[in-house]
């Protein structure tokens, strides 16, 4: 992570057109991919913040391409909020700020590229899912974000990360690895592999529904947790969707499929205790409110009815991921323990299980 150090903050800060005198900036969030910053002015006499944000272009090879679709996500979310005459349309979308020359990022003498928010007063972001209430506003918020964007004109957006949500492909690579079995590993993961082997019929339930037309594609957020709404400090409503890189086209599906993953289980991500890991059916209640009270009137009958399995197929993905990486040797989540993916893995394949054996009931609160 880049310290204020790292950078000249109130250079960077001097080519975008905002209103007041630089001040200070610190490093701020928890992010783990971007270098953010909080940049405090004086305008007037009183004091004004802004983010500074830093895009990793190691990790999103279209840096631009990203930024094209940033701009026009804020841009239609603020003209939908202030058409609907939202009088906290600034709390309730993300506005860029934009450079002297009117363009909507920076790009720095060493090729980095640089974008500039105004910040978002009185609302928090939460790494943790505590009740159900924070469950269903950023159910609610996300949803909201979603029906927001159903009408975006132009173009397709820019894929960020191709296939990023997209089973079949995950799975394929599961097998090419498992196939090499590279490191050896396979002899250790058996349960887990007949596990992941047994629900190769499921892959490809969305993939092949937007094929048909039966389900279609939207702009979606593709990483729907908690810390990604901010929370007003006062009533505790969820507000605005944040960190908007991997919005891109997908299916609704998955945003509210991953919602499920990372909101209704106690237990953390790599919990090595797996009886602590079950899908708690309260949560999921509250989820399914929250989404439905704002996404609830643009999505389909088959979307609607998917919802539940799409909490067991997104979970199912990622847990693959983490079988993958292990039979792979560790090559791309960073790990804190030698068998640091081998829990995660267990973790996401229990939530599968514990799912399964609600579906009845989940299917039940949807309906």
């Amino acid at each position: 992570m880049a310290t204020a150090a790292t950078y000249d903050l109130a250079q960077l800060t001097s080519q975008f057109a905002l209103l007041g005198d630089f001040v200070s900036g610190q490093p701020y969030g928890s992010g783990h991919i971007n270098d953010t910053f909080a940049i405090e002015v004086n305008q007037g006499g009183r004091p004004l913040r802004y983010v500074l944000q830093r895009i990793n272009h190691n990790i999103f090879k279209n840096p631009d391409g990203l930024m094209q679709n940033v701009a026009r996500v804020c841009r239609h979310a603020q003209a939908k909020l202030q058409s609907e005459q939202r009088s906290d349309a600034s709390r309730r979308a993300l506005t860029l700020v934009p450079t002297r020359q009117g363009k909507d990022w920076l790009v720095d003498s060493q090729g980095n590229r640089w974008r500039c928010y105004v910040f978002v007063e009185g609302a928090t972001g939460h790494d943790v899912v505590r009740h159900a209430d924070q469950a269903f506003q950023a159910a609610r918020a996300f949803g909201a974000f979603q029906a927001l964007m159903a009408d975006l004109p132009g173009e397709r957006l820019v894929e960020t990360i191709p296939n990023f949500h997209h089973t079949p492909s995950r799975y394929a690579q599961f097998q090419k690895i498992l196939a090499q079995d590279p490191k050896d590993r396979a002899a250790s993961v058996q349960p887990e592999i007949a596990f992941a082997l047994a629900r190769a019929h499921e892959v490809s339930v969305i993939t092949e529904a937007m094929a048909r037309g039966e389900i279609p594609e939207r702009v979606t957020h593709n990483d729907t947790k908690l810390n990604n709404v901010l929370l007003d400090n006062t009533t505790q409503e969820g507000l605005c969707v944040i960190d908007l890189d991997t919005v891109m086209p997908g299916s609704a599906l998955y945003d509210f499929g991953d919602l499920v993953r990372t909101s209704t289980s106690p237990a953390a991500e790599d919990e090595k205790d797996l009886s602590k890991v079950t899908m708690q059916l309260p949560m999921f209640e509250a989820l399914i409110q929250g989404y439905l009270s704002t996404a609830g009137n643009f999505l389909t009958p088959r979307e609607r009815s998917l919802l539940p399995f799409a909490g067991k197929l997104i979970t199912f993905e990622i847990g693959l991921r983490f079988l993958t990486d292990w039979l792979e040797g560790d090559v791309y989540f960073k790990i804190k323990r030698p068998e640091h993916n081998l829990d995660r893995l267990r973790t996401q394949f229990k939530l599968v299980a514990s799912i399964e054996s609600q579906l009845p009931a989940m299917e039940a609160l949807v309906r």
